[in-house]
């Protein structure tokens, strides 16, 4: 496992929250390609650790080499280990990137921001191959226009050490218990994005409240999210953001209870480690990550050809093994080495991931319809965990 899903470096907020603060509307829409040429020399790719390998890391790991081989495009690959981090790197450096991998926390903000263009999905043929369930996504798709091609996804988990966790927790709430007898030894994800984590409780808790999406919270209903958080803060023992701090805390239980990825416990099992892990019975957030292509970028004719590749069948599971997560192919998982991979992260059961709200950025014009309010945006939500996280 490769990934760090941070949110952390909140000195830089203001970089990064200007481009969402009023929503998607009102943006200047790049063009989009109509048709497809003869490639360019290059292609220069962000991306998360692990999505984009060549053999650097390991000579059997590389799906990149085919694709240079193949088109004659060569793969530049720069990796981020956050999404504001990515976001940033986009904002202050418009034309460098060609290609990014981005989560659904920093898809709206790069839409908003003009920074990625429109994709023609009838010049990418792995696109008819996606999950239909991951298309046409608040975070990938805006106006009906698409704005990238999914690629892989995974929940937001509950998991608990079972030697000291007697009784198997069924529900988020009981991260959120101060009077747990398991307080103090919560380890609780480190960024404003897990605000929404509060909303998905409340959802179900206090349902007066009429929260319908978890990243679409006017006023009132932020502040009942910032109180629950400030409730449960004298009980967590640990804020994470790097994967191999909670694989740690849990090893050497300092922590029992907490919020993780699938791939970080199957890391715990593999150490005997023993951990079980459920997606609560209130629903949980989760990731699905989408490859855009820059607005501004100077190789249409790789940049394409490269998101074809990487979303194709036989790489997509390449990459979903490797990294941990489950494919966006549907064609994928017939192809996976391990036979229960697509098993151990629900990648074909549709109705697990029913009640999963992928991270979506948040802005001012609700993403749940409503319009005689106006909602929080993700200023406002970096804002809000700066003072859950300093208090």
């Amino acid at each position: 496992m490769k990934r760090q899903r941070v949110l952390g470096a909140l000195a830089a907020a203001t970089l990064l929250v200007a481009a969402c603060s009023g929503g998607t509307s009102g943006t200047p829409e790049p063009s989009m390609v109509t048709e497809l040429g003869d490639n360019e020399a290059s292609v220069k790719v962000l991306a998360w650790p692990g999505y984009v390998e060549d053999g650097t890391t390991s000579p059997d790991v590389d799906w990149v080499s085919s694709f240079e081989q193949e088109t004659g495009c060569q793969v530049e690959v720069q990796t981020f280990g956050t999404s504001d981090e990515a976001f940033t790197l986009f904002q202050t450096n418009p034309t460098e990137y060609d290609v990014i991998s981005a989560s659904g926390d920093a898809t709206l903000r790069l839409v908003a921001g003009g920074f990625v263009q429109p994709v023609n999905v009838d010049l990418i043929p792995s696109y008819a191959e996606i999950f239909d369930d991951l298309k046409d996504k608040d975070y990938n798709t805006v106006d009906g226009v698409h704005y990238g091609v999914p690629h892989g996804r995974g929940a937001n988990v509950l998991m608990w050490r079972t030697d000291e966790v007697t009784t198997a927790p069924t529900k988020w709430a009981d991260l959120f218990d101060p009077n747990s007898p398991y307080a103090g030894k919560f380890s609780v994800y480190d960024a404003p994005i897990y605000i929404a984590d509060a909303a998905v409780v409340l959802m179900k808790t206090n349902p007066d409240l009429g929260i319908e999406n978890p990243y679409s919270l006017d006023e009132t209903q932020l502040q009942a999210a910032v109180d629950l958080l400030k409730a449960q803060k004298p009980a967590v023992g640990e804020y994470w953001g790097d994967y191999t701090k909670q694989i740690d805390s849990f090893t050497n239980g300092n922590t029992v209870l907490g919020t993780t990825w699938q791939v970080i416990a199957n890391v715990l099992q593999g150490a005997d480690v023993p951990v079980e892990v459920v997606k609560p019975e209130e629903g949980a957030t989760g990731w699905s990550d989408t490859w855009m292509i820059n607005s501004k970028t100077e190789v249409p004719n790789c940049a394409y050809r490269f998101v074809n590749h990487i979303t194709s069948a036989p790489v997509n599971i390449q990459i979903a093994e490797y990294f941990g997560e489950a494919p966006g192919n549907s064609k994928s998982c017939e192809l996976a080495a391990n036979p229960d991979h697509c098993d151990i992260f629900h990648a074909e059961e549709t109705d697990y991931w029913t009640d999963v709200w992928y991270w979506t950025t948040p802005t001012a014009d609700c993403l749940d319809g409503r319009t005689d309010v106006t909602c929080t945006d993700f200023a406002k939500w970096v804002e809000a965990w700066t003072e859950i996280r300093s208090n």
